[in-house]
């Protein structure tokens, strides 16, 4: 997981709060206003509802502490500042622990519509409302006790899933399809392409399927799992992991939807 990078992450004072400058935060500015309102009628409502728990706003990028405060009171989650990109080990180990790792850094105006490495907005704006949820913030944390306790072949297929769950995941409501992941919500490209372009495949969440899928950090996605509310979250930590990431290794990967110069797929 952990690869170069031209961003590093700023140091959190004493009291961890963190110096952001007037540009830092007027990048924040431009990043969530633009997405929140794209969002507000294709992010999932938990999501929305997460925003307003949390108490994020354009102003400016909000302060771990305060972030922390607010997590911990509604699901027990914090918020753990970390560099630009860690290992695998590190991760599961922080989401076992009911941290979720962030980059404290915030992405330059020229990247300001995609940065490979996931920044201060992915973590806070993408992910952080929906810990808010339950189900959400459970499946996370079994998501690292698995991770931990996998070997180096299978955290490989466990990375697939929560790609296509945590990250891109998208979820049925009463209202029609909608994002919950946090690849998406973050991204102004992918959340109108993943709900509207005819190019992608959407299917219904199949732990065997999404095992067996190639993805693209790089490329928008080919493909998409649908689960039809967040208790599918929980039915996933149900099950029996080790013996679908068996299943899925003996009937084998699926074609790569993506073109085979581009065959670097996960």
């Amino acid at each position: 997981m952990a690869k170069a990078t031209k961003y590093v992450s700023k140091q959190p004072d004493i009291n961890g709060f963190i110096d952001y400058t007037s540009e830092e935060h007027g990048t924040w500015e431009i990043l969530y206003n633009r997405q929140l309102d794209i969002l507000h009628d294709r992010a999932c409502p938990e999501f929305l509802a997460g925003i307003d728990a949390l108490d994020l706003n354009a102003k400016e990028i909000p302060q771990l502490p305060i972030m922390n405060e607010k997590l911990k009171a509604i699901t027990g989650w914090q918020v753990q500042a970390v560099p630009a990109l860690i290992g695998f080990a590190q991760f599961f180990e922080l989401l076992a622990d009911k941290k979720f790792p962030a980059a404290t850094f915030i992405r330059t105006r020229a990247d300001l519509d995609y940065i490979q490495e996931p920044d201060i907005f992915h973590e806070f704006f993408g992910h952080c409302p929906l810990l808010t949820n339950p189900d959400y913030a459970e499946f996370s944390q079994h998501y690292g006790r698995l991770g931990l306790a996998a070997n180096k072949a299978d955290r490989r297929m466990l990375a697939r899933l929560y790609w296509f769950t945590i990250e891109f995941g998208l979820i049925e409501t009463a209202k029609g399809l909608r994002i919950y992941g946090g690849g998406i919500l973050s991204s102004t490209e992918e959340s109108h392409y993943s709900l509207e372009s005819i190019q992608p495949v959407r299917k219904d969440l199949d732990v065997i399927d999404a095992f067996r899928t190639y993805y693209r950090i790089d490329q928008l996605q080919r493909t998409y799992f649908k689960i039809k509310d967040f208790a599918d979250l929980k039915r996933i930590r149900e099950m029996d992991l080790d013996k679908l990431i068996k299943e899925a290794r003996y009937l084998g990967m699926h074609k790569s939807l993506y073109q085979p110069k581009e065959d670097a797929a996960c």
